[in-house]
């Protein structure tokens, strides 16, 4: 049987033509960042705080008194010749004598002449720091006189160790009766220390009248009076002190006899 004719198709439109395709390209990594490339530069700082050098802080309170002391920038005076002496050693010496005895005056003279660095401390100068409302003992021992007498002791006692813990020596001289013990050894081995050494200067009375002559002001005694403290004075005889007679010694062959009865102290110390 025939087959019945199929209807003509439309046309179809044309398709548009699609040149050749570039092949895809993948993506290129990030390149990376050189160790020398520049960087963004940095927010600027706000300036710094001034520094400023701070002081060192306080040294420590020592409780001996000691302080650092810087070494002499000239030489000490030549020392008196008189052998090995005392040395370099450092000392404390409480020279003991009657009113014109002339301790004060050798005790300075053998401190300035010594080797290493000597005080002189004279108790009767420290009691004489109190201007207004000084007792004076020559106007009567009573309890004001007593009171600053030793109040002043305290004071040399201190002076003398403040020195011994920086080295230095020193000397105090002053009138100590063996019988009074008010103003006796022990109040001195107390304030200064076990160390002291004790010499007494005791030369005639006819020496010490014609010396106490020649004072003036208060520190100048009535002849009773010398008398009174010299023959007490005599009480250190057998006492095991070392006592030096310088009726006939200057102040130069006094300070040389002082320092060898010192040596002698030293390598011996006397009980007392």
């Amino acid at each position: 049987m025939p087959q019945p004719p199929q209807a003509p198709q439309p046309p179809q439109a044309p398709q548009p033509s699609r040149g050749p395709q570039p092949p895809a390209v993948p993506p290129s990594p990030p390149a990376p960042q050189s160790a020398t490339a520049p960087r963004p530069p940095a927010a600027p700082r706000p300036p710094a705080a001034p520094q400023y050098p701070t002081a060192p802080p306080p040294p420590r309170a020592d409780p001996t008194g000691a302080v650092p002391l810087p070494p002499p920038v000239a030489p000490l005076a030549p020392p008196v010749e008189h052998g090995a002496g005392t040395g370099a050693a450092t000392l404390a010496v409480l020279l003991i004598g009657p009113a014109g005895a002339g301790k004060t005056t050798v005790a300075r003279h053998w401190a300035q002449r010594r080797r290493v660095p000597t005080a002189h401390i004279s108790l009767d100068d420290v009691r004489e720091w109190v201007c207004s409302g000084f007792a004076d003992p020559q106007s009567g021992w009573n309890e004001h006189s007593e009171a600053q007498y030793r109040l002043a002791r305290r004071t040399c006692g201190f002076a003398a160790r403040n020195f011994l813990a920086n080295g230095i020596s020193c000397i105090v001289d002053d009138a100590v009766f063996p019988d009074r013990p008010v103003v006796g050894l022990g109040g001195w081995k107390r304030h200064v220390g076990p160390g002291l050494l004790p010499v007494v200067l005791l030369p005639g009375l006819e020496v010490v009248l014609e010396r106490n002559a020649k004072r003036s002001g208060n520190r100048r005694l009535s002849d009773e009076e010398v008398a009174a403290i010299h023959g007490r004075m005599a009480g250190w005889y057998g006492s095991g002190l070392p006592i030096i007679d310088n009726s006939t010694y200057d102040v130069e062959t006094t300070a040389r006899v002082l320092d060898d009865v010192l040596a002698r102290a030293i390598a011996s110390p006397p009980s007392w």
